[in-house]
């Protein structure tokens, strides 16, 4: 019922909730036998997870039962008093200060997560737009050069899957781009022998796991600690590295510790947002250059940034009755 209205990568997230949180439980059972008790149960290992996890299985939960009860197979509905609030809070990380973007640039100059990591700083496309970007949807001859955000990257078993249909409508847009990635851009295209601003070896577009593998040399720059497997004489033996700042990795001289502070995809797109609302940029203005289709997700991150500090409560507050 829900495959005509979502994305094929949204659907196989359903998907394989639906198998690990509501058929592993509740499978056996008939939906007339299946009680309130049933389905906190089947629940509660979702609980455990993240709340968009809980979210996600929770919404599923009704979905499947009010079908049921509106198709009259069931007369009670064992979903109606579940709660919606449940699962582990997640940590926002906080978008990188100028420093650390300096510092995280130098790290990785000339190497392969170079070109994403600028289009994440300075054009603030989320990570399946940047692995889906094509050449013909990067305009650096026009007075005001831009990226049109017309693609969308997914993984289905590892393999790489373009799509023309996007996250939602709003992530269909234009966004101008700064003169420090317009020169990132121009030479990367004049080196570049695929279609894909972003490409393996072979000009095709990475598969999941060719994009961990080239973030991995962001990973392995940083002083987080990390447990590596080696096999020595058949016996696996667990091998923790506990990098210094500054020092060179043991192994491998090309490689410095330069970064105390970890960092992921999305953050370099909050970054970019931040930014943007440092920059006293208008709410709107955000809310399209970010894609966001519910202006409550711009005004969270608006609300947080901007008056996050009681330097800028005290303006506000000495504005409003000075």
């Amino acid at each position: 019922m829900q495959s005509a209205h979502i994305r094929e990568t949204t659907l196989g997230d359903y998907k394989s909730k639906v198998k690990n949180y509501i058929i592993k439980p509740l499978g056996h059972m008939y939906m007339v036998d299946v009680t309130a008790d049933n389905v906190r149960l089947a629940i509660l290992p979702a609980s455990k997870k993240s709340e968009s996890v809980y979210r996600s299985v929770n919404m599923l939960l009704k979905c499947i039962f009010n079908s049921a009860e509106d198709s009259h197979i069931i007369d009670e509905n064992p979903t109606k008093k579940l709660s919606a609030k449940g699962g582990t809070p997640q940590k926002v990380k906080e978008a990188l200060t100028d420093e650390q973007v300096e510092q995280l640039l130098d790290a990785i100059r000339g190497l392969p997560p170079y070109v994403f990591v600028m289009i994440g700083l300075y054009a603030g496309l989320r990570r399946e737009e940047i692995l889906a970007l094509k050449w013909d949807c990067v305009h650096l001859d026009q007075e005001a050069p831009y990226i049109s955000v017309r693609r969308a990257w997914h993984a289905d078993h590892n393999r790489p899957v373009i799509e023309t249909k996007l996250k939602t409508k709003a992530a269909r847009r234009d966004v101008p781009i700064p003169k420090r990635l317009v020169e990132c851009l121009k030479e990367a295209k004049a080196d570049s022998k695929s279609e894909y601003v972003v490409a393996n070896s072979k000009g095709e577009p990475l598969s999941y796991t060719q994009f961990r593998r080239v973030w991995q040399y962001i990973v392995t720059r940083s002083t987080k600690e990390r447990v590596y497997v080696r096999y020595v004489n058949g016996q696996k033996v667990e091998h923790t590295v506990k990098p210094v700042l500054g020092e060179t990795a043991a192994h491998n001289s090309r490689v410095v510790y330069s970064m105390d502070f970890q960092v992921t995809p999305h953050q370099l797109r909050h970054t970019y947002i931040t930014n943007l609302i440092h920059a006293q940029v208008d709410p709107k203005t955000v809310q399209y250059l970010a894609g966001h289709e519910n202006s409550k997700v711009t005004m969270d991150i608006y609300a947080k940034v901007k008056y996050n500090k009681p330097k800028e409560l005290a303006a506000v507050v000495n504005g409003a009755f000075g």
